[in-house]
């Protein structure tokens, strides 16, 4: 049986989050869903949206969890069953509030970063030797907000990864999508 990748995209299935920070996970998984022609459907039992597809002649399954960004863990688990996935295997890709807008950073067994879906997955499927694709979203005004205190900061980080990216930032993120979905490509 051929060798399969799973690539599990992190983000909150609600239309308002949408285009938020938060969701660069989902965005980055429907850029390559588009450019590789696959489409996702639901699948019940895994509770994440599924694509199937072939990216430089490797069998991949794109997934986003519909289980919240906190709790993807849940849909990791299932998804490796099901797919009999090893951990090894998995490329996650979510937000990152230590990396800048417009960069992102390729990294293997490391631990979380404080990212709640992250630690989710680690826990459930019992290992962090995991592929991460991390993308960058912090901004100059995060990095003044967390100087403030706990209660201030954490409010502000709370809204900022649930806000839009502006129109400016949009454009960025076109350019970063494809150069992320490059590298991503050399490591399946």
């Amino acid at each position: 049986m051929a060798k399969i990748k799973l690539i599990i995209g992190l983000g909150n299935p609600d239309p308002e989050y949408q285009e938020t920070r938060h969701n660069i996970g989902f965005i980055a998984l429907d850029y390559m869903a588009k450019k590789n022609e696959a489409e996702f459907e639901y699948n019940k039992n895994l509770n994440s949206f599924v694509a199937k597809s072939k990216i430089d002649k490797t069998s991949v399954v794109l997934a986003k969890p519909q289980t919240y960004v906190n709790k993807s863990g849940e849909s990791a688990a299932k998804l490796l069953k099901f797919y009999k996935i090893k951990p090894k295997d998995i490329i996650v890709v979510h937000d990152d509030l230590d990396i800048d807008f417009g960069n992102f950073k390729l990294s293997l067994g490391k631990g979380s970063g404080g990212h709640k879906g992250v630690e989710s997955i680690h826990k459930a499927i019992k290992t962090k030797d995991i592929y991460r694709l991390k993308i960058g979203i912090s901004t100059k005004s995060l990095k003044t907000a967390r100087k403030q205190s706990d209660k201030k900061r954490d409010e502000f980080v709370r809204n900022f990864v649930l806000s839009k990216f502006s129109k400016n930032e949009t454009e960025t993120l076109k350019k970063l999508l494809k150069e992320a979905y490059e590298r991503l490509v050399n490591i399946l």
